[in-house]
């Protein structure tokens, strides 16, 4: 650009030199001409000069452009790194989520396997009371007609284990057999209205918990009034009761004993008094609380006025059972201070008001 400036600048002198030397006429044609032809490639030049700025500017912009669309493509790749970054990190948080679960869980089933565990030694230690008694001998224990066991005792016994959560275990025999089951470890007490009264140093007994009396029972009609009436008359009592103790202890009845006509021996005194009732024995020796609870419902029978002898109930245990003997009494304390021992001697009217713990 500067070169076509400096010829045009060139030619114009030249022109001008020339001029000087022709006509005047001449000279302001050819001056007129030089200056058009100057002006003319002045304003090509500044045409020229204005297309190249404007193509510089464009340039410039469009080097603004790439630049500006290098920083967003940058920033773009910025962002998409970010973005991969913000991916990965969810990634990241959903894997630690996800093992933050894994380990909640195992450690779920590491308290669940722990409790069961716990479960198991517990029932693993857990006292089984083996509560031995009468199968027949209502209203303290009995197996009813429909399998199920039930009586004062039972019920009690089971309060027990309920207590200090030990597991019941019912043990019944027949009245005879208690002595053999007990010594044999097949069960841990005898407790089935058992007299203490004569059987002092044979057990270690617990506090006793119900008064009793043994009587006759008989058939209203049978004309006989006292324990002299029973002279020549068969009379039944079960075995191995205080009755059957009492009726042949020197001590004791014996000798009303030996009046009878007979003393017949039953397994049980529901079928001594399914016999009375048939008319196969004339009276029975049997304490007040059982022969009250065979009355019940039955208006053709009746006791003596006369008693054949007093006792009490307790639990009867091996010797050397004190820690357990000690437990129960604790625990028959406690029935009876929460009003259990009440409420259960309330369902068996017939022993109700014989019943004496810590009266």
């Amino acid at each position: 650009m500067k070169k076509q400036i400096a010829l045009l600048l060139g030619g114009t002198m030249m022109l001008s030199l020339a001029a000087c030397g022709g006509s005047s006429s001449s000279g302001s044609a050819s001056s007129s001409a030089a200056s058009s032809a100057v002006s003319s490639a002045a304003s090509s030049a500044a045409s020229e000069t204005a297309e190249a700025s404007s193509a510089a500017s464009e340039t410039a912009e469009a080097s603004s452009a790439a630049s500006e669309t290098a920083e967003a493509s940058s920033a773009a790749s910025e962002t998409a790194e970010a973005s991969s970054a913000v991916s990965e990190t969810a990634e990241a948080s959903s894997a630690a989520s996800e093992t933050a679960e894994a380990s909640s869980a195992a450690s779920e089933t590491a308290e669940a396997s722990s409790a069961a565990s716990e479960t198991v030694a517990d029932a693993e230690d857990t006292f089984v009371f083996k509560h031995g008694f009468d199968l027949d001998y209502p209203p303290y224990s009995f197996i009813g007609d429909d399998g199920e066991i039930g009586g004062f005792d039972v019920e009690m016994a089971q309060a027990v284990c309920e207590l200090y959560g030990w597991e019941y275990e019912a043990v019944p025999f027949n009245w005879d057999a208690k002595d053999a089951e007990l010594n044999a470890g097949s069960c841990d007490c005898i407790w089935s209205g058992f007299t203490v009264n004569g059987r002092e140093d044979d057990y270690l007994w617990s506090k006793p918990y119900s008064d009793n009396t043994q009587m006759i029972m008989v058939k209203k009609d049978s004309g006989i009034a006292t324990l002299a009436d029973l002279k020549d008359k068969t009379v039944g009592v079960q075995t191995s009761t205080s009755a059957y103790d009492l009726l042949n202890d020197e001590e004791g009845q014996k000798e009303l004993c030996d009046t009878f006509k007979s003393l017949e021996v039953y397994e049980t005194y529901t079928i001594a008094f399914n016999d009375l009732k048939a008319g196969a024995i004339d009276a029975i020796a049997i304490d007040v609380t059982s022969g009250n609870y065979l009355m019940s419902g039955e208006e053709d029978y009746e006791f003596l006025k006369e008693e054949l002898g007093s006792e009490q109930y307790a639990i009867g245990f091996r010797k050397d059972d004190t820690e357990l003997c000690d437990k129960i009494n604790d625990a028959l304390d406690e029935l009876a201070a929460n009003g259990t021992y009440d409420e259960i001697g309330k369902k068996y009217p017939e022993i109700y008001d014989f019943l004496c713990l810590n009266k």
